[in-house]
């Protein structure tokens, strides 16, 4: 039973990185109607610059540049290429933002080289223990942070202007523009929010019991592409959903990996595309996502 709980609590901390990775899946294409690709470039580039300046600077300074760099690359993004190409293909615009990732990613693979650039956090590596279920501070850390960020976002989303322009541009972007909403500025906002949060992702995703800043972690955003799909990819509840949703079912298979070795050693690495395909089988538009009804 203990070592149930112990999965349960990791799976549930790695799910919330999942969640703030997926989230800004969501509220991207919420805002733009494009599918971006690109949050493991924005995760890895705002661990990289976390990494890079914390020697240098101290951790609280080098993580505001580390947010702040990844939010600006989101934006200028969205900005000379999104929106000076609205009005086309979304699948040539998704390829787009593929081509984008693959250029930073190379980019910062070349800065990181072999090496693996370490973040002190200050919680440090230690554990902590809840009635002999133990969880790393970091990933207890996570989930207070994703938690705290993704219910100030909600109060965002329900009672700001930016998110009522948002949920109308969502629904009808025709509508929205010509009752006087700004899609442009809606979808700027949109990027950098989802850069802020894969920077703060990737700030956790290279803590304990991750050994560091390294060109894999650009991987995990991989993990978090099918939650954000299974909880519906306009749904930012959904978001949050699937994000636990996979990150438990990665962190089961991975503990309990003898019991299930039958299907293979690598199976909780597919685990995320497994709980995907399974339940759009049964929902194709996800758990949360809007169903397109056709008049015939």
């Amino acid at each position: 039973m203990t070592q149930f709980l112990s999965l349960l609590l990791n799976g549930l901390s790695l799910g919330a990185v999942y969640a703030l990775i997926a989230l800004g899946f969501v509220i991207i294409f919420k805002a733009s109607e494009v599918t971006s690709f690109m949050q493991g470039s924005l995760l890895l580039l705002g661990a990289y610059l976390v990494g890079h300046y914390d020697q240098k600077i101290g951790f609280w300074p080098a993580l505001v540049i580390g947010i702040g760099g990844a939010a600006i690359a989101a934006v200028l993004v969205e900005r000379l290429i999104i929106n000076r190409l609205r009005g086309a293909p979304v699948i040539g615009l998704a390829i787009l933002t593929i081509g984008v990732d693959l250029i930073i990613i190379t980019e910062l693979t070349r800065r990181i080289g072999s090496d693996i650039l370490n973040v002190d956090h200050p919680w440090g590596g230690r554990s902590i223990s809840f009635g002999g279920v133990g969880i790393t501070a970091n990933r207890a850390v996570a989930i207070v942070v994703a938690g705290v960020l993704i219910a100030g976002f909600f109060a965002i989303f329900k009672y700001s202007n930016w998110g009522i322009s948002m949920r109308a541009a969502a629904e009808d972007g025709e509508a929205a523009a010509l009752m006087g909403i700004h899609r442009g500025r809606v979808s700027m906002f949109a990027w950098m929010v989802a850069g802020v949060l894969a920077a703060v992702a990737g700030l956790f995703a290279v803590g304990s019991p991750t050994p560091g800043v390294t060109p894999a972690v650009a991987t995990v955003a991989l993990s978090a592409l099918p939650a954000a799909i299974l909880g519906g990819l306009d749904s930012t509840g959904g978001a949050l959903v699937g994000g636990l949703m996979v990150g438990i079912a990665e962190a089961m298979a991975a503990g309990y990996q003898d019991q299930i070795a039958f299907l293979g050693r690598g199976f909780g690495d597919v685990v995320p595309y497994v709980v995907m395909v399974a339940v759009l089988l049964v929902r194709p538009s996800g758990l949360f996502g809007t169903k397109e009804l056709t008049r015939v």
